[in-house]
């Protein structure tokens, strides 16, 4: 049996061993929009030891995930001027492994840092891009490597950035569900992307890598784009700014500076100019798109031919309308909300859909932004038509016989809809 002096001595050299282990680490919170999307972004770096999923930055007490969303509308309605809490990563690494100025690297050119209180589709204070340092050498580096990436966004044309740095404050881990999500959800949303500017002074080794080489492991062979792209390609930039900066849509998307597929996928024939954006289907090329010089309504077309059947083609772009009572989502009644088949943008909310007997799925209001109109005097008749802000797809048409607060009835073609139930709490 153990002394009680032996027991007493275990148990002190126990603490000086985790001490010690705790200060052969440090931890950095940050802020990239949405944490799903930033926690896998920032485990990739050899050294990083953990990501955790929290809340940071704000007013409120202890929240939880419904209490920052509940508490942006209060901000939105001007019922409340508390500061909300930004949706964050605790990213602890091995600084004898990796230094904070790489994993600031990191953090810089993997969102978009200029887009103020947003990150892509992400709209919202919550959703802010964000520094919060824990002492002064943090905050100096945060300030230094800032000042650094801004140079290269000026040069590429792009905006101030807007990140805030700050003292760490009201730190709460989010709920279990949120830690890992995209590990237990491979195929789970991430609305994370970047500038595609580099940081001045070339990549890190972990930068470049994660941007040169695919991870086959994480690419989907049943259907999958893949943009590949050249340094210092101006049109790559742009199609990163206006298109992928805001991707939304189903099929999976990576970009790659090489200039061959994975092992075992195939080309159909050699790559010529960048970006060129190639389809592949059972890991063989099936379509792509070469060049880009910022006509979205031609890409979003492309991809649009290749993801819809030919029902759904009819209607969006030969202006068809599918027969009364036959489309999808007519009884659709669940929380959630009606997207483009295409681009994945949200169109129409489920609690601004009405029954109005017609036949098609009618609302009374779009999203704003959503949608545009225009005359329509096709088979001897004026109408006004809808379209997707986003793909320009066909989508129905607009008639004053809706019913309050708008008097607008959307009577639109329930087969280029795509219905996004709202996730459980």
């Amino acid at each position: 049996m153990l002394s009680f002096a032996r027991l007493i001595l275990m148990g002190v050299l126990l603490m000086a061993n985790l001490s010690i282990s705790a200060a052969q680490t440090e931890s950095i919170v940050l802020g990239m929009g949405c944490f799903w999307g930033a926690e896998k972004r920032m485990s990739e770096i050899p050294g990083v030891i953990d990501v955790e999923s929290g809340y940071a930055g704000g007013d409120l007490d202890e929240p939880g995930y419904r209490d920052i969303l509940l508490h942006e509308k209060l901000l939105q309605l001007g019922i409340s001027r508390k500061k909300n809490h930004a949706e964050v990563i605790k990213v602890t690494f091995d600084p004898a492994k990796v230094d904070l100025e790489t994993v600031l690297i990191k953090f810089w050119e993997s969102h978009n840092p200029t887009q103020g209180d947003r990150q892509g589709n992400d709209v919202g204070s919550n959703y802010r891009s964000a520094v919060y340092y824990s002492d002064d050498a943090q905050h100096a580096l945060a300030i230094a490597t800032r000042d650094r990436y801004q140079q290269a966004l000026d040069a590429a044309g792009l905006p101030e950035i807007t990140t805030e740095i700050a003292p760490l404050r009201n730190y709460v881990k989010a709920e279990e569900y949120h830690q890992d999500y995209l590990k237990k959800h491979p195929k789970g949303y991430c609305g994370l992307g970047g500038t595609g500017v580099a940081y001045p002074g070339g990549h890190s080794e972990t930068t470049a890598k994660s941007e040169s080489q695919l991870d086959v492991a994480s690419l989907d062979r049943d259907r999958q784009l893949i943009v590949f792209e050249a340094k210092e390609c101006e049109f790559c930039r742009l199609f990163r700014q206006e298109i992928l900066n805001q991707w939304n849509a189903e099929v999976p998307i990576v970009t790659t500076l090489e200039t061959q597929p994975p092992a075992d996928w195939q080309l159909e024939k050699p790559l010529f100019a960048t970006p060129t954006i190639v389809l592949f289907e059972k890991g063989r090329e099936v379509s792509r798109y070469t060049g880009y010089n910022g006509d979205q309504a031609r890409f979003w077309k492309w991809l649009g031919f290749r993801l819809l059947t030919p029902e759904q083609r009819k209607i969006a772009y030969e202006q068809g309308t599918e027969r009364a009572f036959t489309g999808s989502h007519l009884d659709e009644k669940r929380p959630g909300r009606f997207v483009d088949p295409v681009t994945g943008a949200t169109l129409f909310k489920a609690n601004t859909k009405f029954n109005s007997g017609t036949g098609w799925p009618s609302f009374f209001a779009p999203v704003e932004g959503a949608v545009t109109l225009h005359e329509d005097n096709s088979h001897g008749m004026h109408r006004i038509e809808v379209r997707s802000a986003s793909s320009g797809i066909h989508l129905g048409h607009v008639f004053n016989d809706g019913p309050p607060p708008t008097h607008k009835r959307y009577c639109i073609n329930g087969n280029v809809l795509k219905f996004v139930p709202d996730e459980a709490p």
